[in-house]
Parts: C-alpha cells; sequence; structure tokens
C-alpha cells in the first residue's frame, strides 16, 4: 500500500487518495467493522487469479474469474489483473480528452519526482528528496506481480498528474474493510498547482472510476482510501460520485473509505 494522502482538488494541495458518498457525511457511517452488516456481502474467498499466483501456476481457462483477459502459458500475465490498463485508451471529461499511460521509469522519474519534491505532496507521500526515493517506489510496482499500475495522466497531450491503479481485493487494504473481487482502488495526485483547487480533481476522479468500471467488468466498486482529516480530498470523491463509506485504520493513517459503485454510477 503506497504512503499516505494529500489533499484533494478543492483546495490548494495536490488531489492525492492516499498511498498505503453523497448520501452521508463523514460522521454518518461508521467504522469498517459497522458496514460489514449493513453493506450486501457475501462470503468472500481468495480470487482464483490471486491463489494461482500464491502457486505460481496460470489459472485453466474454467478457472479464471470473469473479466479477465487469456492468459499466455507461464506464468500469470501481470496486466491480466487490472485488465491491460496501457491499452484503454483516451476518455473525454469535463475538462478535455484524458488518458492514463502506464509509467516507463527512465521516461517519467524526471517529472515524477519532481512532483513528489512539492511540499504539498511530499507531506503526504512522503518520497521528497532524491529521485531514488520515487524510482524504488516506481520499480517496485513495475516488477510486482501487476497487482498495482503506475501511471501518468496526460490531459489534452500534457502530463499533469500520477494515478496508481490498483486491486484493492489483493492490497493490504482488503484486510480492513469487507473487500469483494476484483474492487479496483485508485491513487491520484495533481502535479502542477495551477491545476490544483479548480475542480480537475474531481472531474478526473469521475472519469477514472467510470474507465476503470467499463473496462473492468468484473470490478463492481471502485475504492479509494483518503486520509480521514484531508476535507478537500474527500470532498473532490463526493464531487465524483464515491460514497463514504466508513473509517478504516491503515499503517500510515486513519482512512475515509471511499467507493464508487456501478449500480450506482448513473444517479451519483
Amino acid at each position: 500500500m503506497p504512503p499516505t494522502d494529500a489533499s484533494a482538488g478543492t483546495g490548494p494541495a495536490p488531489v492525492h487518495p492516499g498511498p498505503s458518498g453523497h448520501p452521508g457525511h463523514p460522521g454518518s457511517a461508521g467504522t469498517a467493522e459497522d458496514i460489514r452488516d449493513c453493506e450486501d456481502t457475501l462470503d468472500l474467498r481468495l480470487p482464483d487469479e490471486f491463489l494461482a499466483l500464491i502457486a505460481g501456476r496460470t489459472p485453466d481457462a474454467d478457472e479464471r474469474a470473469p473479466g479477465l483477459t487469456q492468459a499466455r502459458p507461464g506464468p500469470l500475465d501481470a496486466h491480466d489483473l487490472l485488465d491491460r490498463v496501457g491499452t484503454w485508451g483516451p476518455t473525454e471529461t469535463p475538462v478535455g480528452p484524458f488518458q492514463l499511460l502506464p509509467v516507463h521509469a527512465e521516461r517519467d522519474l524526471p517529472i515524477i519526482s519532481g512532483w513528489m519534491n512539492d511540499p504539498a505532496v511530499a507531506a503526504f507521500w512522503q518520497l521528497a528528496g532524491s529521485p531514488v526515493h520515487t524510482e524504488e517506489h516506481l520499480r517496485a510496482q513495475l516488477a510486482g506481480d501487476g497487482r498495482s499500475v503506475p501511471c501518468l495522466g496526460v490531459l489534452d497531450g500534457v502530463p499533469m498528474s500520477y494515478w496508481e491503479i490498483y486491486r484493492a481485493d489483493l492490497d493490504p487494504l482488503a484486510r480492513c474493510y469487507p473487500a469483494r473481487p476484483h474492487d479496483t482502488g485508485v491513487h491520484l495526485l495533481v502535479g502542477d498547482v495551477a491545476d490544483r483547487g479548480r475542480g480537475l480533481g474531481s472531474a478526473l476522479l469521475r472519469a477514472v472510476a467510470d474507465l476503470v468500471l467499463d473496462q473492468r467488468p468484473a470490478c463492481a466498486r471502485v475504492v479509494a482510501e483518503p486520509d480521514l482529516h484531508n476535507t478537500p480530498s474527500v470532498a473532490a470523491f463526493l464531487n465524483a460520485g464515491f460514497r463514504y463509506a466508513a473509517e478504516v485504520d491503515l499503517p500510515c493513517k486513519r482512512a475515509a473509505l471511499m467507493i464508487r459503485d456501478r449500480s450506482l454510477r448513473h444517479l451519483m
């Protein structure tokens, strides 16, 4: 799980829901234990592709969870865990055409490291200083099994944000709430000070959440965990159609669990 989170696009700090709503107010939902009683949940088991990762094998076609692309022979294709983020292509948003481009470390390290050294970002991501810190953070994901994909957010052809799209059900976060198979998480920071505080964060969060739901048919929910005290970030998620579900205790913070449901996406 990435570090902690920064503020949302409604304030002076960058949107970042936290490396590791409308119907409710942050005080109206309870703890993760509380929502176990009110969420429509089932007795869950670990997803088959996660069990396959542990076993070091590729699931057979009849084992593979719905929504996963065809795996090649040999080790499980890392990109299958998130349905090939790099092929999702651009999407139209109220603020212009937007696309997630998976990070290429050598190419993208300078710009991402620069953003991480912005004091407003550094306070939450804790990756300020030498580019080596940022590089280690990126390469840990790039060399992993594909459960987290770091991306540049490109708006109108200009890189302006950093995203992490990750399998929340395969993340330590899943221990803190009643996770469902294929829950997909998002982390975000808006890099340029000029792009903060004018609603970009909410617009892009809504667009990316909808993109996830469109491209990952097995995913019923997009989740995030901004710092509970990061009011601008929580507000950005609410404005983007997420609902406040619970408070959860994570290693680096007490977080607000935010959820955008497929079933409610056209209502919120």
